[in-house]
């Protein structure tokens, strides 16, 4: 039966992109990611898991009277970090699911 060989091989395919993507999803939890905002006034710093590492203001950038312009510059460089975050895991992962045609899988 030929057709078993072709199934454990398959497996066997299957078990090694596991671990592979494994591998990858580990080291993007290491990256670590720069959002700004205000021309670097505000810097956050995100990790590939999405979480935030770092929060740093300028000391020029606050300013008692107006709040709500350092809550919208952190605002912005936090969703700037995470948009890098989103296509480096996109990237990072892409390539898992670019190569795969499985016969219905999909």
């Amino acid at each position: 039966m030929r057709g078993m060989g072709n199934m454990q091989n398959m497996m066997k395919q299957m078990q090694k992109m596991q671990k592979k993507m494994q591998e990858a999803q580990e080291e993007l939890g290491e990256k670590r990611l720069e959002g700004t905002a205000g021309g670097g006034m505000v810097t956050v710093v995100v990790s590939g898991h999405k979480e935030v590492l770092e929060v740093k203001i300028k000391e020029e950038v606050v300013d008692p009277e107006d709040i709500e312009m350092l809550q919208d510059l952190v605002l912005a460089a936090v969703n700037d970090a995470m948009k890098k975050a989103d296509e480096l895991a996109n990237s990072t992962m892409g390539q898992f699911t670019k190569g795969l045609n499985l016969p219905g899988m999909f």
